[in-house]
C-alpha cells in the first residue's frame, strides 16, 4: 500500500511525542533528524526534504512548543500542518466551463495508465451529474483504441474513434463536434505516451492543446516511479503547462515520494488518486485526509462518503423496519456484506479508522 513504509516510521515518531510530557531542543532535533530519514527513505526529493524539516523546526522553536504543557502533541500538530501544506494544502478539483462542454486532456508516458484513468475519472465524473466522452486519441500502441472501447462498454460510457486516420488533432476536433451534438458536457481525451519523454511527443500535445484548447490538462504519474515522476511532472510542466496530477496506482507496494514531490515541485495540485485495479477505485484527492492516513489518525470523511456511495438510503430503510420487526434473515446479511464490500476491501478500510492502522496487514 502507498505511504506503508513512510506511514509505520512517522507512525512510531509521533507515538513517542504524544506520550512526552517535556521535549529539550536536542530532543526535537533527534526526532527531526527521524523524520528526514523518514521521508528520504520514502524516495522524497532531498531538497524538499530540507524545506520541510526547517519548516518544521521553526515553528517549534518559535511558538515555545517547547516550554508549554503538552509539547509533543504539538509537534505532532505541526508535523501534520506541514505534511498537508506539501501534499498540497487544500483539495482542488476540475474547473467546469460555463459553456460546455469542458475538455480534459490526460497526458503521460506509457504505463502509467491513462486509458484505465480515462474510463475511471469518466465513471467518476458520471456520478457527480456529467455526461462524459471518451475519446482515443493513441493511434500508437497496438490495442490502445480497443481498450478504451472495452473500458467505455463496461461502464456503458460512448467512446469516440476514429480508427482511419492518424491524424490527432482531426480526431481531437470530430470528438469536440460530435459531443456538443450528443449534448456530452465532458471531453476526455486519451493520448498517447511514450516510453521517455521525447520532442515529437511534446510537439504532437502542443499541437492538441492549440487546436482544441483543453480546460484541464492532467498528468497521469504512476507513484511508483518515485523520483522518476517528479522528473516527468517537471517536464511535462514546463512544455505543456498541466493544470493537475492524477496520481495511479496507490494501492501498490510503493514509498509515496512522487505524492510528497510532485506538488512542491511543480506547483501543481494532486487532484485524483487511483486506488486500485477496479473502475471505480479512484478519489479527489484531500490533502489533509491523506496526511491523516500516513500518520495514522485515519479518515472518517472518506468512510463516511464511501458508505453513502454504496448504501442506497431506500434499502437501509426496509431492512430497519426488518429488525425492528425481528425479520432479518440470512438474505438480508447478505445483501449488507456485498453493499460492505462495495467500499473497498477491509484492510482499506480499516487504515482509515482512527487506532485501527496497526491491522492494517488484514487481507480481506
Amino acid at each position: 500500500m502507498a505511504f506503508e513504509g513512510l506511514s509505520s516510521r512517522l507512525q512510531g515518531i509521533t507515538k513517542k511525542l504524544k506520550g512526552k510530557t517535556r521535549i529539550t531542543e536536542n530532543d526535537l532535533k533527534e526526532i527531526l533528524r527521524e523524520v528526514k530519514l523518514a521521508l528520504l527513505e520514502a524516495d522524497v526529493n532531498y531538497k524538499i526534504v530540507k524545506e520541510f524539516i526547517q519548516e518544521i523546526e521553526q515553528k517549534a522553536l518559535g511558538q515555545n512548543v517547547l516550554t508549554s504543557l503538552t509539547p509533543g502533541q504539538q509537534v505532532v500538530k505541526i508535523v501534520k500542518d506541514e505534511l498537508v501544506e506539501l501534499l498540497g494544502g487544500v483539495e482542488s478539483r476540475i474547473n467546469f466551463t460555463p459553456n460546455p462542454p469542458t475538455i480534459i486532456m490526460l497526458v503521460g508516458l506509457q504505463g502509467s495508465g491513462k486509458t484505465t484513468t480515462a474510463g475511471k475519472l469518466a465513471n467518476l465524473l458520471r456520478k457527480q451529474g456529467k455526461k462524459p466522452l471518451l475519446v482515443a486519441c493513441d493511434v500508437y500502441r497496438p490495442a490502445a483504441i480497443k481498450q478504451l472501447q472495452v473500458v467505455g462498454a463496461s461502464l456503458g460510457i460512448p467512446v469516440f474513434a476514429n480508427e482511419g486516420s492518424k491524424d490527432v488533432v482531426h480526431i481531437a476536433k470530430q470528438a469536440v463536434n460530435v459531443a456538443i451534438s450528443k449534448l456530452n458536457d465532458v471531453i476526455i481525451l486519451d493520448t498517447a505516451g511514450r516510453l521517455h519523454i521525447d520532442e515529437e511527443l511534446m510537439q504532437e500535445l502542443e499541437n492538441v492543446k492549440l487546436s482544441v484548447k483543453p480546460h484541464e490538462i492532467l498528468l497521469v504519474v504512476d507513484s511508483m516511479t518515485g523520483q522518476d515522476a517528479v522528473n516527468v511532472a517537471t517536464s511535462f510542466n514546463d512544455k505543456l503547462g498541466i493544470d493537475g496530477v492524477i496520481l495511479t496506482k496507490l494501492d501498490g507496494d510503493t514509498r509515496g515520494g512522487a505524492a510528497l514531490s510532485v506538488k512542491k515541485v511543480t506547483g501543481r495540485p494532486i487532484k485524483f488518486a487511483a486506488t486500485g485495479e477496479k473502475l471505480s477505485d479512484i478519489e479527489v484527492f484531500h490533502p489533509d485526509r491523506m496526511a491523516s492516513r500516513i500518520l495514522g489518525m485515519g479518515d472518517v470523511l472518506s468512510i463516511i462518503e464511501k458508505a453513502e456511495e454504496a448504501f442506497d438510503e431506500k434499502e437501509a430503510e426496509e431492512l430497519e423496519k426488518k429488525l425492528k420487526k425481528q425479520e432479518f434473515d440470512l438474505d438480508d446479511y447478505l445483501a449488507q456484506l456485498r453493499q460492505i464490500k462495495k467500499m473497498g476491501s477491509f484492510s482499506s478500510l480499516l487504515k482509515m479508522i482512527p487506532g485501527m492502522n496497526k491491522l492494517r496487514r488484514y487481507k480481506s
